[in-house]
């Protein structure tokens, strides 16, 4: 006769199975079972006007309504920049002659803006009012053509 092709850990591996099978449909019933009440619109999630998230829907009152041509997707092209507008006033607040490299606080609008050597007329030095252009550069606005007043 042949030996029972069953091991003693065959027959607990099995059991185990049986066992997670039998909890897992248990939860199962036990979830069922709590989700009696629950219904399809206790569940809805809706956003308002202020984007936080509420149970109750929004108020027809505070619709708003848009045109689908005043919608801009992307970046709003600038308006052209007209000349005199191009030429800046400032002070050097800051300027280091072995590094090359300084930057400008401009009069009008009190940004600070880089200046390299490169984009200088004449020699300047910290305090110095100076005037200048606007250009882009890698890293943001740059000071170009820039001399002293």
């Amino acid at each position: 006769m042949a030996k029972s092709q069953e091991s003693w850990n065959k027959k607990e591996k099995e059991k185990l199975k049986l066992k997670k099978r039998k909890d897992k449909e248990e939860r199962k019933e036990e979830r069922k079972a709590s989700n009696e009440g629950k219904s399809f619109d206790d569940m809805i999630a809706y956003v308002d006007e202020n984007g936080q998230i509420v149970s109750s829907p929004p108020d027809p009152s505070k619709k708003q309504v848009f045109e689908v041509d005043d919608i801009v997707l992307g970046v709003p092209k600038l308006a052209d920049v007209d000349p005199g507008d191009a030429i800046r006033k400032g002070t050097v607040t800051f300027f280091k002659d072995a590094k090359g490299f300084g930057f400008i606080k401009d009069d009008v609008s009190g940004d600070s803006i880089f200046v390299h050597a490169n984009g200088l007329l004449n020699q300047i030095k910290e305090n110095d009012k100076v005037q200048f252009e606007i250009g882009m550069g890698a890293k943001g606005p740059t000071a170009l053509n820039v001399k002293t007043i």
